[in-house]
């Protein structure tokens, strides 16, 4: 399930991996809820809208867009809010999350981590056969953030086996230091 939070739109997909690069789009959605109601009842129309979709999709994982620098920090606090919503509904199910970077998505998505809205659209359409382009924006950058994810999944599991192998290293080094020492 990928996820592209925001407090006025929240854009929701589910993509299903096949072999290699295969990515099939099952649903896609944007949660909206107006910029004028309190903080806490858009954060509940988030939480309901996706505690439904994970419930009704049982995703193995979620994909969400990693919180960056913004140059108005309303606007940055409202997606951080939303994806903790969004964070804590999953961990609640026991499903693994997994934050990627907008320009980690641009790049596995466009080879450019540096594409507009418009590229990412088009290349989301392209990758998984669509008939017509997902709209708004917020819909495109979910399907784009499921799919980086579903290609990013066995390098981040190769790299989590390496670091897990790594430390397995470390702790016999030290245990055989504390030997020699005694």
């Amino acid at each position: 399930m990928g996820v592209d939070p925001g407090l006025t739109r929240c854009g929701l997909s589910v993509v299903e991996s096949g072999r290699g690069r295969q990515v099939t789009a099952l649903d896609v959605d944007v949660v909206r809820t107006p910029a004028d109601a309190p903080l806490q009842q858009r954060l509940l129309t988030i939480s309901d809208t996706v505690e439904h979709w994970m419930d009704t999709h049982v995703p193995d994982v979620i994909a969400i867009e990693r919180v960056f620098a913004n140059h108005n920090a309303n606007t940055a606090m409202g997606t951080a809010q939303a994806g903790g919503v969004i964070a804590l509904a999953a961990a609640r199910r026991n499903i693994d999350v997994y934050f990627h970077t907008p320009s980690e998505v641009k790049a596995a998505v466009t080879g450019n981590g540096r594409a507009d809205k418009a590229q990412i659209t088009t290349m989301v359409t392209k990758i998984l056969g669509l008939q017509q382009k997902p709209t708004p924006a917020d819909a495109a950058d979910a399907l784009a953030l499921a799919i980086c994810h579903c290609w990013r999944a066995p390098m981040i599991a190769r790299m989590a086996e390496a670091q897990a192998k790594a430390e397995a290293q470390k702790k016999l080094y030290q245990a055989r230091l504390k030997a020699a020492r005694a």
